[in-house]
């Protein structure tokens, strides 16, 4: 008589599917519980600036101490380290970051696990590290630089930073692809074909701002754009298209003309922070770029 084996068959793939779905935020908010927990246990309260006292059985800081530090209530901290199912704002994710001394890494974490964009606009990207900043150096004189899907210029190297105008003398906050191309005259003359990349520049943009419409940096970026009556204009044709590699012409103010394949090399899964770079077309093009990174000359003592 053979053994009564009872087995659960494989769900299908779209159950599959589904369950996961269901689980997903339920995980995400423990992940973010036990990260909390763990950032605030590490703490102690002298660093903090806070005293020890006798009695202090707790690693690191209480929860009372943390939701002190960051002005939110101890009951709804609380809540967030059980993972109850409550939404948090960008300003409170701020706010606890500042209070656990998290690192711009471990800040990246909690954001992620969130689900909310950092607000922060002068939080170094994780990405950044010294190995790829390092790489935009030895690609010179090949002009490249990293950027995020906002179109935010993160880092450069020093011929790009003469490509289209003087990067360097330009505010952090202002490094941004879509409002130097319809706000800033150096670089709107660089352009070979002005019309067609204002077009296509907002085209992306729009593209790029579905998946971040409630986003306080990205609504911060368009607010400055729609200032602009010409981004005014491109934007409510509603156009959208997707980022592709093309040959392009630059009008460089030292070094003149340049032709230029312009390529993407993206550094994240989710179609975010990539490498921008513009490779020499043809020979001219790769002197004059050989040009373009050279020191200038230093005037006659």
């Amino acid at each position: 008589m053979e053994p009564d084996v009872r087995r659960q068959e494989p769900a299908s793939e779209p159950e599959a599917r589904r369950e996961a779905i269901a689980t997903e935020p339920e995980a995400r908010r423990q992940e973010l519980a036990d990260f909390l927990r763990s950032r605030r246990e590490r703490i102690t309260p002298e660093q903090v600036g806070l005293p020890r006292g006798a009695r202090r059985r707790t690693p690191g800081l209480r929860r009372e101490e943390v939701a002190a530090l960051s002005a939110v209530g101890v009951t709804w901290y609380t809540w967030l380290e059980q993972a109850r199912p409550i939404q948090v704002s960008p300003q409170v994710l701020d706010a606890l970051a500042r209070a656990l001394l998290m690192d711009p890494t471990e800040r990246h974490h909690l954001f992620a696990l969130a689900g909310s964009a950092d607000p922060a606009p002068g939080t170094r990207c994780p990405t950044l590290s010294d190995e790829l900043l390092g790489l935009l150096e030895q690609l010179e004189p090949v002009p490249a630089c990293i950027q995020n899907s906002r179109y935010d210029i993160l880092a450069y190297n020093r011929t790009y930073a003469r490509l289209f105008c003087d990067l360097d003398a330009l505010p952090p906050e202002d490094r941004n692809c879509v409002l130097l191309t319809y706000t800033h005259p150096e670089w709107r003359a660089s352009l070979g074909d002005l019309d067609e990349t204002k077009r296509i520049m907002a085209a992306k943009l729009r593209a790029a701002m579905a998946e971040h419409l409630a986003e306080p940096a990205w609504k911060a970026l368009l607010a400055r754009l729609k200032r602009s009556e010409e981004f005014c204009e491109v934007w409510e044709r509603h156009e959208v298209v997707g980022v592709a590699s093309k040959t392009k012409r630059v009008l460089n103010t030292h070094v003149g003309e340049l032709r230029l394949n312009h390529t993407n090399l993206w550094l994240t899964p989710d179609s975010g922070a990539r490498m921008v770079t513009y490779y020499p077309a043809d020979e001219q093009s790769r002197a004059r770029l050989e040009q373009l990174y050279a020191p200038a000359p230093s005037a006659a003592g």
